[in-house]
């Protein structure tokens, strides 16, 4: 079940592969995230120390669940992935001009987990080819729901 989608990085990116990685968070943030209090618009994923880490996420503290400690909304969180799939995005990432972004944050099996992507730029005329094809999409799908009635 998806809790939130970065659409912005289908729009700006194309996503070459997908991984899922787990999150390590504080008790205050899944609240907040279950309330839906997340936001990954800005959010990016960097590569230290041989771990891939979640920058530029926004997750609001609730009001009642983080009354004892001092909730960081933007801070840091290191992304939980197989030593392989970490090796293998970095090198990716260093060689041929990669970039990792959030796409999805979704739960499986009561856990929070985040989808990522190895995405590439895209240039100005790639934008208006896909908003193209998504408007013929559009089109023929309103097409055939006329054609039906």
């Amino acid at each position: 079940m998806s809790i939130i989608q970065n659409k912005k990085a289908f729009h700006d990116y194309f996503i070459e592969e997908k991984y899922e990685a787990g999150l390590m968070l504080e008790g205050w943030e899944v609240k907040a995230i279950r309330a839906g209090r997340v936001q990954l618009k800005e959010a990016y994923v960097i590569a230290k120390d041989g771990a891939l880490y979640l920058l530029g996420s926004h997750i609001s503290p609730l009001l009642n669940a983080s009354s004892h400690i001092l909730p960081d909304p933007t801070r840091t969180r290191k992304l939980l992935l197989h030593k392989l799939e970490i090796d293998k995005l970095i090198g990716k990432v260093q060689r041929a001009g990669f970039t990792i972004m959030p796409l999805d944050m979704h739960y499986k099996g009561g856990r929070v987990k985040l989808a990522i992507g190895l995405a590439k730029g895209k240039k100005e005329h790639d934008k208006r080819a896909t908003e193209r094809e998504k408007d013929a999409k559009r089109e023929a799908q309103m097409a055939m729901k006329k054609e039906r009635h």
